[in-house]
């Protein structure tokens, strides 16, 4: 950890220098606050899911509703979590010049200092905050005011037909795995 004003920081887990609306396939980890089960419950390797699980879902199902430039790929809403794959596909590769970009400094990148503005760039964290957002506004609207995600996600760029596939077989068998891994925290990011 290092300090910012004072206070001790997190660091980003994010890849430093990567361009998170950079096409490509990203598989993603969200998990509740306090790993609380809100979305449902496992039985014989199959998710049920309740109310908030459905809500999630339809979430989930909608980021390329709202962010036309997305795929969905595997995925799976678990008790205390959601795992999947989002590709971008980003069709427009004009990079755009505008108030929120400040200065226009050729290479995509923008913002008064010429560093990387996630803001209105369709990046994957831009999708994570409407997805965690709205699932939280649906679910808060009709059913529980508790609800909450952890602050962050966790990511992983998809190198690669064979990780990709790797990915997509957790992704799909971690219903299966719950028993064993319900309690292991470190088991949430494969």
């Amino acid at each position: 950890m290092t300090l910012f004003k004072n206070k001790y920081r997190i660091e980003t887990t994010r890849l430093k220098h990567w361009d998170y609306s950079s096409d490509g396939e990203y598989f993603v980890t969200i998990c509740t606050k306090n790993r609380m089960e809100y979305f449902g419950e496992i039985r014989n390797g199959i998710m049920g899911l309740n109310e908030m699980g459905n809500a999630a879902a339809i979430c989930w199902q909608n980021i390329p509703s709202h962010f036309p430039f997305t795929e969905l790929g595997a995925w799976v809403v678990m008790p205390n979590h959601v795992h999947g794959v989002i590709i971008i596909n980003n069709v427009n590769p004009n990079p755009r010049k505008d108030a929120i970009n400040r200065v226009f400094t050729g290479n995509g990148n923008g913002g008064i200092t010429g560093k990387y503005n996630p803001m209105g760039k369709n990046t994957l964290g831009e999708i994570i905050r409407w997805l965690k957002g709205q699932t939280t506004f649906e679910i808060r609207k009709n059913i529980n005011l508790g609800f909450g995600w952890i602050s962050r996600f966790y990511d992983h760029i998809i190198f690669g037909e064979k990780e990709s596939e790797e990915i997509y077989n957790y992704i799909l068998n971690n219903p299966w795995k719950w028993e064993q891994d319900r309690n292991k925290p470190e088991n949430l990011w494969m």
